[in-house]
């Protein structure tokens, strides 16, 4: 009985769209059945359609505000705009890959068995949730004309502010993208779940903190 119950699980096919509704199902059969190509791409495109968005909502009064010379603008917002696109399309991959790398080395220390063909897939099927993320709210920044810098979605976005700075990083998606980290490290990776939602929190907080570093280099507020 439990053979057969392995089997059925194992000629199941992980969804990106089980990833909103029944996370830990989608983390099982990724464990057994990992997919990486075309989850990648179906990632890389709706990540790509809202940078795509944000790039679109850029024009030459922002470079120029940035330091770049008006009689060069024009010419630097063409080229930024692809490199946002082309950004769009690479970094989910990209990102994909460095967890992974990171999350094996844990894994290798911690003496947990996972391939990281199964932590790639992991973080690749997680992205669509940041893609997502990234698309509504520059749908819904274009719709109000709103700053696409600072996610709707984020406390900075709720307080209205601009320039949100760390506010701008604690956003609804990424939550819920670490939320599923934690949960996806216990159940496609075998971590226990304190190792799990200490390595996730961890991350968390220093992608809070590049962002407050950031935030200091541009001379924007603290907060």
């Amino acid at each position: 009985m439990e053979t057969r119950v392995e089997t059925n699980v194992q000629q199941q096919t992980p969804s990106l769209l089980g990833i909103f509704t029944s996370p830990s199902e989608q983390f099982e059969r990724i464990r057994t059945n990992p997919k990486i190509w075309i989850p990648l791409l179906i990632v890389a495109v709706v990540n790509a359609v809202g940078m795509a968005m944000m790039a679109m909502m850029m024009d030459t009064d922002t470079l120029i505000k940035q330091g770049i010379p008006a009689e060069n603008a024009e010419m630097f917002l063409t080229g930024t705009r692809i490199a946002m696109v082309v950004t769009g399309v690479l970094s989910p991959g990209i990102g994909a890959v460095v967890s992974s790398a990171i999350q094996l080395l844990i894994a290798k220390i911690a003496k947990v068995g996972v391939s990281f063909r199964q932590l790639f897939s992991m973080n690749t099927y997680i992205t669509i949730v940041t893609a997502v993320g990234l698309l509504l709210n520059n749908a819904v920044a274009m719709a109000i004309r709103a700053n696409p810098e600072t996610p709707v979605t984020s406390l900075g976005g709720l307080l209205g502010k601009d320039q949100a700075g760390v506010l701008g990083s604690i956003e609804f998606f990424a939550i819920w993208a670490m939320i599923l980290t934690a949960t996806g490290l216990h159940k496609t990776a075998r971590f226990s779940k304190a190792l799990a939602w200490t390595i996730t929190i961890i991350f968390f907080l220093i992608g809070l903190g590049i962002a407050m570093v950031g935030t200091l280099l541009q001379g924007a507020p603290k907060l």
